[in-house]
């Protein structure tokens, strides 16, 4: 998912762009960081630059095609959208999040799996 694992910093944003660009369909950077910012209900923040060093880094990936189109605010910008190697690292990365979250869960004794 990242440079050294799917549970870092840079995983669990490249995760958040990837699923973000599922749902929303086509965006540009701003509007990806104002879909996580909505979706999160304001509870995850990321700097710009955070956000375009993810996309870039998922872009030279082969996970994000792009291309050049103009927004809505008339201006010239990169839209984005999940390819399909961008769908098949998505579903794995899911998979993975959701077996981390359980393990966590269950140390620190939430009731995710029945157990207490």
């Amino acid at each position: 998912m990242s440079p050294s694992s799917g549970s870092n910093l840079y995983g669990n944003l490249d995760l958040l762009v990837l699923r973000t660009l599922q749902v929303e369909g086509s965006a540009h950077g701003l509007g990806v960081l104002d879909a996580i910012q909505r979706h999160s209900a304001g509870g995850i923040e990321v700097e710009d630059g955070a956000l375009y060093r993810s996309l870039h880094r998922l872009e030279d990936r082969g996970l994000l095609s792009a291309e050049w189109r103009t927004s809505d605010k008339n201006r010239r910008a990169k839209f984005y959208s999940l390819n399909r190697a961008g769908r098949k690292e998505l579903a794995e990365a899911r998979k993975e999040w959701e077996r981390h979250t359980r393990a966590v869960g269950r140390v620190l004794g939430l009731d995710w799996d029945g157990a207490s």
